[in-house]
């Protein structure tokens, strides 16, 4: 029987980043160990030109599963408090995710750390941003450094904004 991975579950801003720079393809390549996936909510916020490119990794390539979300009661609950102008009013794609990880315990990936960071810590759901994806493409040799900064300017470019880092002196700890 084949072990069950841990599951990455992409938020919008990480594919558009990855997608903006060309490279979606090769984000699951960077964890192979894990299971990469988008829920069906963060489709809604990718926009159609880039949408295309994810759907040829989900459809075609298989390296990006795709879930319906709010199969469960106490999903849909947490999930209405989060996106709630009386509650955090976090975003639909981000909370998606955040609710998602709690009642399945996997890894958030999103790059949106205002409204990720603080509920992340809260709950103890691990969280990766675009660049601990980039910081550990470089430690496991599937991207330099003069790449990934390329990555960086390429997307802040077309009007996205990963952080601008120095992978010197960056380290994710996370996983």
């Amino acid at each position: 029987m084949a072990v069950k991975k841990t599951k990455i579950v992409l938020d919008a801003d990480v594919i558009i980043h990855f997608a903006k720079a060309g490279r979606l393809h090769e984000l699951p390549l960077i964890l192979p160990e894990f299971q990469f996936m988008v829920l069906d909510v963060v489709k809604w916020e990718i926009p159609a030109l880039l949408l295309s490119m994810l759907q040829k990794e989900i459809s075609q390539e298989k390296t990006i599963a795709e879930e319906t979300f709010g199969k469960t009661a106490g999903e849909v609950k947490e999930y209405a408090r989060l996106i709630s102008k009386d509650g955090p009013a976090l975003g639909r794609g981000e909370s998606a995710c955040m609710v998602y990880c709690l009642y399945h315990h996997d890894v958030v990936g999103s790059s949106n750390t205002k409204d990720v960071t603080a509920y992340c810590e809260e709950k103890g759901i691990t969280y990766l941003t675009t660049c601990d994806f980039l910081y550990y493409a470089i430690r496991r040799g599937k991207m330099t450094k003069a790449e990934a900064n390329a990555f960086i300017s390429e997307v802040r470019s077309m009007g996205s904004f990963p952080p601008l880092v120095n992978f010197d002196t960056y380290v994710c700890t996370k996983i």
